[in-house]
């Protein structure tokens, strides 16, 4: 059970939509290219390597991605056929109004959508259906039931972002069986995820008709070392015996520390979500963390509603303080949505980076689908 606290009677009202929907696991084939980086780096092979290649990745003053291009050929072209593993919910009465496409960051799989700790209370699969949203959420590329590759020249952002694509195509078109047709799509993307939707709208404005993008911001300093060196990340297969079958290249947080210091905000949370999440930790890939920074920079053209909103105390993306600035972090992406028909700015208190999975989890939630009610 949820601790008593005032948090957690907000909570309790989105179990009671638990069972008020109708959904299904599907397996997507897609066949995607992408112009990946082509690096010299060897997978790092035990724990000693991957704290090697952190130290080297954050090394300050340095650009350690560059030192390991290969230089007689920087760019490979990736192309191939691959199975996108995603569930599909609707409400009970029916489709909702507009479909959801959910992308999760690093750590997670699909499953951050739709927790299903303490009754599915921290769901945030359920909170959109209880306001008549349907959602569509998958596992990326190289975790779960999607088609796992090479951690270090293959899954990459770019490819992870032609598959962000293909599948939104493929949902707009009416190509995925069991999902009907939507005339609106709204991507929802939470950190790594929140940055390839953010590519996805810039690179085709025309596939989205809203963005929100959780755990999120651009300031103008980089606050990924804080992210790199708080997971206390180890060789995937260490880290748990699920995960196994991960090789070489495929890391994870080795311990409940790494996990709570980069997503949760301190006396925000139930230890038992935590230990949960732990449990659940899923790894991320060499080429995931050495090609990230491309991914959500720049104008951004796309001509709907966008929403960011991050916890107060994030740590990839605010160091541990969005208000540390003025205006705080996540209002500073205003300014490269120059086109957007409406951009709003959301620091939700005490929260860290994991918005789902806190005691201010409704608190997100409703404030993601009042936007999206008063926008779409």
């Amino acid at each position: 059970m949820i601790q008593v606290t005032r948090p957690t009677v907000l909570l309790a009202g989105l179990a009671a939509v638990a069972t008020a929907r109708v959904c299904q696991n599907l397996t997507i084939p897609i066949t995607i290219s992408a112009q990946n980086t082509k690096f010299t780096l060897q997978a790092p092979a035990n724990d000693i390597e991957v704290t090697n290649f952190f130290l080297n990745l954050a090394q300050p003053g340095a650009n350690f991605t560059q030192t390991v291009l290969n230089t007689n050929d920087s760019v490979a072209t990736i192309t191939g056929n691959y199975s996108i593993g995603a569930t599909y919910c609707e409400p009970d009465s029916g489709p909702g109004s507009a479909l959801q496409i959910l992308t999760h960051g690093i750590a997670f799989d699909r499953s951050y959508w739709d927790f299903g700790f303490a009754s599915y209370n921290y769901s945030y699969a359920n909170a959109a259906l209880a306001r008549n949203y349907s959602v569509f959420f998958y596992d990326r590329l190289g975790l779960g039931a999607s088609t796992r590759g090479d951690p270090v020249n293959e899954i990459q952002t770019n490819l992870e972002l032609a598959a962000l694509a293909a599948v939104t195509s493929k949902l707009r078109g009416n190509q995925v069986a069991g999902v009907p047709a939507y005339p609106k799509l709204v991507h929802v993307g939470h950190s790594y995820g929140s940055v390839l939707s953010y590519a996805l709208v810039q690179a085709n404005p025309d596939l989205s008709n809203g963005l929100v993008l959780t755990g999120f911001g651009q300031a103008q300093g980089s606050y990924s070392s804080f992210f790199t060196f708080g997971g206390n990340y180890v060789v995937a297969r260490n880290a748990s015996a699920s995960l196994a079958a991960y090789p070489a290249g495929y890391m994870a947080s080795g311990d409940r520390t790494g996990v709570q210091t980069n997503f949760f905000g301190p006396d925000n949370f139930d230890p038992a979500v935590l230990q949960a999440a732990y449990v659940s930790n899923q790894p991320v890939t060499v080429g995931e963390l050495m090609t990230i920074g491309g991914g959500a920079v720049g104008n951004n053209t796309f001509a709907g509603p966008v929403l960011v909103i991050t916890g107060e105390r994030d740590i990839p993306f605010c160091g541990g303080n969005c208000n540390t600035s003025t205006p705080p972090i996540p209002d500073q992406s205003k300014q490269y949505f120059t086109n957007a028909t409406t951009f709003d700015a959301i620091v939700v208190p005490k929260a860290g980076h994991s918005l789902n999975l806190e005691y201010t989890a409704a608190t997100t939630y409703t404030s993601i689908h009042d936007f999206l009610d008063q926008n779409l």
